[in-house]
């Protein structure tokens, strides 16, 4: 078949990484209308019955597909997809990132220092990247299908792939975090506020006991009493004797009474609403929790009460309700980092998933420190503090005034 000059100087140059095993993977992004719910593709070189392959995962919005072709036959699939469905694609090698680019009708290529110092091991069977393995047959978990994101054999369903990436995120968050606490005889006691269904909850005590082997207890929270009742039921399925749910609300939940007479050294609170968020912060930082872990979900406090003054500089953009909103996200999840810094924790604040899988990605980490804040480090924080209450015009901060601050 016959391409266009530039189209095959690119799959010239894929050739070319092939052969010198050089080629380290490919990807297209952004889609065109044709595209419909899929989003990207991303290739790589894989070994079957010894014979290299590309493997093409197409990411579709609720689930992921994989299609396995010859270099040869993946040339006209590469091409049609240049034509109809994205408008980007880059060769990733060892020697150059080669970007190819759709201007109009034109195929425009160009070549950058190369992002890659390894290729990828192109063995078909290496292990998933998973920190939490599903299990298969006999030794499937039954929570997981209890919970709908599994069949019967352990595969996860289509309609869940999004949902289980997203737990395996948490956990992997969550690992390297618990890592970082001293090991003790005690058993861990994690508080879980606002555990709605229980998809993490469940996810985290696994992993803390079957895979980490760290003696642990585990509270879910849940105002609704039907999540509570079926959560323990799936705990009780599933042989999970120290996990418990029980019905309650952020606002009433006393950290150093719930369940045992354990103190509590993880507190998490994901997606709680508004400034439950702070009230969950506020408790565990009241019981000197270890570790905080929060995924913040509306902002409205910040953003009724900002009232920036008529000089203020970003005013033009604080006028669309869209920024302002994106604004009031912004100014509200620092500040509690700020307020957690002030505790004497050391924080993180970043998007622990893509977008692409849940609009509520935002995390908020803060690890207790062994080390008391020092009086200029104290000073310091409380003056940015002040400043950006200032700048935004805000009165007050609810984790500001639930702290005493």
């Amino acid at each position: 078949m016959k391409y266009p000059p530039t189209l095959r100087q690119w799959f010239d140059d894929m050739q070319s990484a092939i052969a010198t095993q050089t080629f380290v993977k490919m990807a297209f992004t952004k889609p065109t209308d044709r595209a419909g719910d899929l989003k990207t593709i991303d290739i790589r070189l894989i070994t079957v019955k010894r014979e290299l392959k590309l493997s093409f995962t197409y990411h579709h919005k609720t689930k992921d597909i994989v299609k396995n072709y010859t270099p040869e036959e993946s040339l006209p699939i590469l091409a049609k997809l240049m034509a109809d469905t994205f408008t980007s694609a880059k060769l990733f090698t060892l020697k150059n990132d080669i970007l190819l680019l759709k201007q109009g009708k034109n195929l425009e290529i160009t070549y950058h220092g190369a992002t890659q110092t390894t290729v990828p091991d192109t063995s078909h069977d290496r292990a998933k990247n998973r920190i939490l393995e599903v299990g298969q047959g006999a030794d499937a978990k039954p929570y997981l299908h209890l919970l709908g994101l599994t069949d019967a054999k352990g595969e996860v369903l289509k309609s869940a792939q999004d949902k289980f990436r997203q737990i395996n995120k948490y956990i992997e968050v969550l690992d390297s975090l618990i890592k970082q606490l001293p090991e003790t005889s005690t058993p861990i006691r994690v508080t879980d506020m606002g555990s709605g269904k229980g998809y993490l909850t469940f996810a985290l005590y696994d992993h803390l006991t079957n895979t980490l082997k760290r003696p642990t207890e585990v509270v879910g929270i849940e105002y609704r009493q039907d999540m509570v009742d079926l959560c323990n039921a799936i705990a009780k399925k599933s042989n999970f004797t120290n996990l418990k749910f029980t019905q309650g609300t952020i606002a009433d939940t006393s950290l150093n009474t719930q369940h045992s007479t354990l103190n509590t050294e993880i507190v998490i609170a994901l997606h709680a609403c508004d400034t439950a968020t702070d009230d969950a912060i506020a408790k565990a930082i009241k019981a000197n929790a270890a570790l905080i872990v929060t995924a913040p979900c509306c902002h409205k406090q910040v953003r009724r009460g900002m009232k920036a003054p008529g000089t203020h500089p970003l005013n033009f953009m604080l006028k669309f309700g869209t920024y302002e909103e994106k604004m009031a996200e912004m100014v509200t999840d620092a500040l509690r980092a700020q307020y957690l810094e002030l505790a004497g924790y050391t924080t993180n604040l970043f998007e622990f998933i893509g977008a692409e899988h849940t609009p509520k990605n935002v995390m908020i980490t803060a690890v207790r420190n062994t080390t008391p804040l020092s009086a200029n480090a104290r000073q310091h924080i409380e003056k940015t503090i002040t400043e950006a209450k200032a700048h935004f015009g805000l009165k007050s901060h609810q984790l500001g005034t639930l702290l005493g601050l």
